[in-house]
């Protein structure tokens, strides 16, 4: 927001101060050259500091308590010869903080904000100001605060059953980094159901945007069952490595025969650190959702699709999965295609997992 004189700044914030509800004072004014020109000033509360007069308060006249109150303005003469201001109303923080806590959006605090500016052109920050101060300062604390209450109730349920299980890695500053955890009931059923996971980490929907990952197996009625889960700061192999590594500790060192998860270099780093002998290959899902993007342009991309999915999902042995397969290749040319020579392992790998179950 920039003003044309330093004096029309003034003017603005005793205006917004006295709709508000307090008296501005001018705090300090530097001045360079020998022309003295004003550079910067800074605009408080009259009520600003803790100040302690030296006149007993029985003496004075007129008692006056300053109350330490944060309201201020910094303002700058830029390169142009404008004034702008350069730190905000605390007002304005402790508007979008207390909004945040009671789960107003952010877009909705703008509004309120721009309503009490009396329009856009009166007030000096935009939506996507509260969005990054609410990640900057406020989300970050929280962030703190969620994590000790969570090991908290990971102690709780600890307490109450000794074969929850949960494990944390802290960074150098002993701030959260990565976590596992799993309950009794995951733990029993991996005893039966393990020989087989998936491995998943596209679920982002918390507010910190920490990338949950599940392992989940197939029980004999073919329904999914929770094997234990974490969040992770990064996704990279050392993440990754901790996270197996912890997993592995919790089910007793046995990892599993074969684990299905998303194409990750780091995934597939973690699980050749912690889990050579695994046999990983990538899921179907994954592989299926790529076709579009790697055949739409082919001639005859409606009829390859279609005998895609027909090989992928109907075959009923290994070798008439890769008979059929060769067909395919020649059929539609693509016995030099890269992408598809990686991928038809995994494709068959899926489906005898499907028919052993």
């Amino acid at each position: 927001m920039c003003f044309g004189t330093i004096e029309d700044a003034n003017r603005f914030y005793q205006n917004y101060a006295k709709r508000v509800g307090f008296v501005t004072k001018i705090r300090f004014i530097r001045r360079v050259g020998k022309d003295k020109v004003p550079k910067n000033q800074m605009i408080t509360c009259n009520r600003e500091g803790k100040h302690k007069s030296i006149v007993s308060p029985i003496e004075k006249t007129n008692p006056r308590t300053n109350y330490n109150c944060p309201a201020r303005i910094s303002i700058r003469l830029n390169k142009e010869g404008l004034w702008i201001i350069s730190k905000r109303d605390e007002y304005v923080c402790r508007v979008i903080e207390r909004n945040d806590e009671v789960g107003v959006r952010p877009s909705k605090t703008y509004q309120v904000l721009v309503g009490e500016a009396g329009g856009f052109s009166k007030i000096n920050l935009m939506e996507k100001d509260v969005r990054n101060y609410l990640i900057r300062k406020v989300r970050n604390v929280t962030k703190e605060m969620d994590a000790r209450e969570m090991l908290k109730d990971f102690t709780r349920m600890k307490d109450m059953n000794s074969d929850f299980y949960f494990d944390v890695e802290l960074d150098q500053n002993k701030r959260l980094k990565t976590i596992f955890w799993a309950d009794a009931r995951s733990r029993a059923a991996y005893e039966y159901f393990g020989d087989v996971v998936s491995f998943d980490t596209t679920y982002k929907t918390n507010r910190y945007d920490m990338p949950f990952g599940s392992f989940v197996g197939v029980n004999h009625h073919g329904n999914s069952v929770f094997l234990g889960c974490g969040l992770l700061t990064k996704e990279n192999s050392g993440s990754f490595t901790w996270l197996f590594n912890a997993w592995l500790t919790c089910m007793h060192g046995k990892a599993p025969k074969g684990i299905i998860t998303d194409q990750c270099l780091g995934i597939r780093a973690g699980i050749e650190n912690v889990m050579p002998k695994t046999c990983h290959r990538l899921c179907i899902w994954h592989i299926t959702k790529k076709i579009p993007e790697k055949f739409k342009r082919h001639k005859r991309y409606e009829e390859l699709q279609s005998d895609l999915n027909n090989i992928v999902w109907e075959s009923i042995s290994e070798d008439d999965f890769q008979n059929q397969w060769e067909d395919f290749l020649i059929e539609y040319g693509l016995e030099d295609n890269k992408w598809l020579s990686g991928t038809s392992l995994n494709m068959n790998f899926y489906i005898l997992h499907i028919l052993a179950y």
